[in-house]
């Protein structure tokens, strides 16, 4: 049987890069995967290629998890359709290339909102579900620059990523009680779209020349979700998994 048969996931944020990669291992590993993303033909699109990949199993479910009255819609359209809900990947995220000297406050409230507010929005909403089942697993996609910092401006997705982890840890104590584990995963140098799009071809090229195992793929990042979901993460709460080929050792 497969590890993750018969559990109903949520993956925010699926339609491409990390998130796409983690519903594949998802589904794959047998979980019937709900995929979330913005409102959209291309990202519709983009997930039904996700859900062809994975034999057709699962469904999408437009949603800015940004928004507080979406996600109830989300978390209500999801428990409607699978009668329960076992695993939330909080992964909807996005950056941009800009400084202190460069960043304005709106960029600043909305790499913030779209990285660290979307997660406390969708976790409110699961533990409400979760913590009446008395079980469930809950993951937020973090970076390896909440533990070392940006070594090239994004000063604000590090903040956002950093606060990620204290959310992590914090609601691993209130979730334990219910049964709930809560982790982040804090990828390194993964090779996605946005990457390519916020940093260029050279310099990504650069950074994977200093990792260790060079660059990482979407793949091994939804590898340790899985792990996480599955039952070798029983045991295991408020932990970060550094998923980053030796880039950061800590």
């Amino acid at each position: 049987m497969k590890p993750l048969a018969g559990k109903i996931a949520l993956v925010t944020g699926a339609a491409r890069g990390i998130g796409r990669g983690i519903a594949l291992v998802l589904a794959e590993q047998g979980a019937t995967v709900a995929l979330n993303d913005l409102p959209g033909e291309d990202h519709r699109a983009a997930a039904t290629e996700v859900l062809a990949a994975t034999g057709g199993t699962g469904a999408f479910f437009a949603a800015d998890v940004t928004d507080e009255t979406q996600v109830a819609e989300l978390f209500a359209a999801v428990r409607s359709h699978y009668g329960r809900l076992d695993i939330l990947v909080n992964n909807a995220g996005t950056s941009q290339p800009k400084d202190i000297f460069s960043a304005t406050l709106e960029d600043w409230n909305r790499i913030l909102t779209t990285n660290l507010t979307s997660c406390f929005l969708c976790s409110q909403a699961a533990m409400a579900i979760l913590s009446g089942q008395k079980s469930g697993r809950i993951v937020n996609i973090s970076s390896v620059v909440a533990e070392q910092g940006a070594l090239f401006g994004h000063v604000h997705y590090a903040a956002s990523k950093s606060g990620l982890l204290g959310f992590t840890k914090t609601l691993a104590r209130t979730a334990a009680p219910f049964g709930i584990t809560v982790n982040a995963i804090a990828p390194g140098i993964i090779g996605t779209e946005l990457l390519q799009n916020t940093h260029g071809a050279a310099t990504t090229a650069s950074l994977a020349q200093s990792v260790p195992l060079g660059l990482g793929t979407v793949r091994d990042v939804g590898l340790a979700v899985a792990f996480l979901c599955g039952e070798g993460g029983r045991y295991i709460t408020g932990t970060t998994l550094d998923v980053n080929g030796g880039l950061y050792l800590r």
